[in-house]
């Protein structure tokens, strides 16, 4: 009975330890995301980034903060041409939370800056699956395919800005645009003809 009464006791302490710990833990975190807020409102974008991703790594409830932060200092990156940096940093923005349109928006939008039309590709197709209803994705991916020399997804994704807005002005000028180039492409490559049909095998003769 002693025994079993000492291992409840050990037991209910154990438990309260950790309780006291979780909430310090999250005391801790709640201190360093106001102060990472604080930060980030001042654009001092280092010290509101290292304070967010303590936060985040006590709390993962943080990370959309975090994630807000490293937006912020890649933009700053950005307008100083500093793309490489602001690349990782959208980069680790998507890790720490992919559930970010922005944050696939602004990578597109960086890659396109950096001439990789593949990954500005890549990334607005990611953020038209978080956000299908989104027009502006389907313009931005519609522009990079027209870029890259791919008129016919260029022109599905038109198609689909005018299903759901059909006086976009954007969507109608690159239409028509990419309807002349698709013609003057069919008439600089035209298909081949069609093969003539097989001529049918005559039945063999029987002798008799």
């Amino acid at each position: 009975m002693k025994k079993s009464l000492c291992f409840s006791l050990i037991t209910a302490l154990a438990l309260c330890l950790l309780q006291t710990a979780h909430a310090q833990g999250n005391r801790e975190a709640n201190s360093l995301a106001r102060r990472g807020t604080d930060a980030a409102k001042n654009q001092e974008w280092d010290e509101a980034i290292e304070d967010l991703r303590k936060a985040t790594g006590l709390d993962r409830k943080y990370a959309p903060s975090l994630a807000v932060a490293l937006q912020g200092r890649a933009t700053a990156y950005a307008a100083a041409q500093r793309f490489q940096e602001a690349a990782a940093d959208l980069d680790e923005a998507i890790k720490v939370n992919p559930r970010n349109a922005s944050a696939y928006e602004g990578r597109a939008s960086l890659a396109i800056k950096m001439n990789d039309l593949d990954k500005a590709a890549a990334m607005y197709s990611e953020a038209i699956k978080l956000n299908p209803s989104e027009l502006r994705y389907y313009l931005y991916r519609s522009y990079v395919y027209e870029l890259k020399g791919d008129l016919k997804n260029s022109m599905a994704d038109t198609e689909k800005v005018l299903k759901l807005d059909k006086g976009n002005a954007e969507a109608l000028s690159r239409k028509a645009r990419l309807e002349t180039r698709l013609r003057q492409a069919a008439e600089l490559n035209p298909p081949p003809p069609a093969p003539n049909p097989p001529q049918p095998v005559p039945a063999p003769t029987k002798h008799p």
